[in-house]
């Protein structure tokens, strides 16, 4: 079976079709007709024919063109997150079996593995005849985020990663990808993926480039599909750029999708479809939500959905799909499925209304006197003050109940909200809110306002590493 990719290419006699598309970053645009001429890899493809393949590159418009060069040629793709340590690297050499590096630098650190380094020219064409048909099914290892120490390392097909893609609604060659993600993680690739198969662009962010920046640039492009964590969201919103960008489609994914984030963003951009999605690296893409409301109906428990069944076990979501990854990679690796080749998520939900809500992973809670507390469901109720545009729950030590809960807020830039801000009045406010939502024990115990909560490479809020 052919690439996916790679047919794009089988489909270049239509006129005008690769004339009109593009990738482009805050300094680049790049036409992908130029690949017609030739190749932005720095050695003739068959170099890389059958070859395990590490690509670290310092941009994502360069690893997008390497990906999109590679699938079908190369057996395995190994894409490196932006952050990954030399350590890790020469960890995941090692483990993916890796015979050939592209980066934009060699690393003479390295010379003595026996791995041949390319060079990677970036959006820069060199002039040859380039055999665009698939020789092989290409694996593809990604990395896995949320994890303390060596990232784990999962392999899927391209046929797992684009399974989702059919599900996507209509596009069109005039769609205008975006994403805050970068491509290199699980969520930004899926972005690209159904940017390049679909027939569209894609503007890429950049991790140094101010939120309003990076909007304008968005807007000056035409986005019309534009995705994030709702931690980018609830930053993007911030900034008076939000008003200039018009999607078609908003979407969030990685964190729990709060009501508060989700009305915000319908009020924004009123004639935009707002949806929030599930998925992971391990897991893939479980399904999308575009009702408006936080969470998913309970009635798609049990049920296969495209494919898709979606289990509750012990409070976690459990998933069962064609679009999961097809292994984990190494010899000390937990088992990617169970015996009925279930994911755990280890996403905890819990059923209210009818609807099934994230309250926050099974390893990040908070104990309160031996009561547990999840920080997203604190959280949620938090960020339903009109005054609060973010916020992130702590756990405090107590000499008596081993820990407390507290808040850190960050306030919204409405004018009406943030004038002469009274910080008992807003605390009394939001503390009052949270004693009418949960339990006691739940409730924080102090809130501080904050200008800022740091945010991980993922677009994630950073957490406490422990909750004791």
């Amino acid at each position: 079976m052919p690439s996916e990719i790679a047919s794009l290419w089988q489909r270049t006699e239509e006129a005008g079709f690769l004339a009109q598309r593009f990738l482009c970053d805050s300094t680049t645009t790049f036409h992908l007709s130029a690949l017609g001429r030739g190749t932005t890899l720095g050695a003739a493809r068959e170099k890389f024919a059958g070859q395990n393949v590490v690509v670290r590159t310092g941009t994502q418009l360069a690893t997008a063109l390497t990906l999109l060069e590679l699938d079908g040629v190369a057996a395995r793709i190994v894409l490196c997150t932006p952050d990954l340590s030399q350590e890790h690297l020469s960890s995941a050499i090692a483990t993916t079996e890796a015979t050939v590096l592209v980066s934009d630098e060699l690393l003479p650190e390295l010379t003595s593995t026996g791995l041949t380094q390319i060079k990677c020219h970036g959006p820069t064409v060199v002039g040859q005849n380039v055999d665009r048909i698939a020789g092989c099914e290409t694996e593809w290892a990604l990395f896995t985020s949320g994890t303390t120490g060596a990232p784990k390392i999962v392999i899927h097909r391209l046929a797992n990663l684009t399974a989702a893609i059919g599900q996507a609604g209509t596009a069109s060659r005039n769609d205008v990808w975006s994403t805050f993600y970068d491509i290199r993680r699980y969520g930004g690739l899926q972005i690209l993926l159904r940017a390049l198969i679909g027939g569209g662009s894609m503007v890429l962010s950049s991790a140094t480039e101010p939120a309003g920046d990076f909007l304008a640039r968005a807007a000056a492009m035409g986005v019309t599909f534009l995705s994030g964590t709702p931690t980018h969201w609830r930053r993007a919103l911030l900034s008076p750029a939000a008003a200039s960008i018009s999607p078609r489609n908003v979407r969030l994914s990685g964190e729990v999708a709060d009501q508060a984030i989700l009305d915000k963003l319908r009020a924004t951009y009123k004639h935009s479809r707002v949806c929030h999605a599930f998925a992971s690296t391990e897991a893939g893409v479980a399904f999308e939500v575009d009702d408006g409301l936080a969470g998913f109906p309970a009635s798609w428990i049990g049920q296969s959905r495209a494919g898709v069944e979606l289990q509750v076990t012990d409070g976690t979501l459990r998933i069962r799909s064609p679009r999961t990854a097809c292994r984990f990679l190494g010899h000390d690796t937990d088992s990617l499925k169970d015996a009925d080749g279930f994911v755990d998520t280890k996403d905890l939900v819990v059923l209210q209304d009818g609807r099934y809500h994230f309250i926050g992973r099974a390893d990040g809670v908070i104990n309160v006197g031996g009561l547990k507390v999840h920080p997203e469901e604190v959280e949620t109720i938090v960020n339903r003050h009109p005054r609060v545009q973010m916020s992130l729950v702590r756990a405090k030590r107590s000499p008596i109940i081993g820990s407390v809960v507290t808040v850190d807020v960050v306030l919204n830039a409405d004018p009406a909200n943030t004038g002469g801000t009274d910080v008992r009045t807003l605390e009394s406010e939001i503390i009052m809110s949270c004693r009418q939502a949960m339990a006691a024990y739940k409730v924080p115990a102090a809130v501080r306002v904050v200008p800022a909560l740091q945010v991980s490479a993922a677009g994630k809020l950073i957490r406490p590493s422990s909750n004791a």
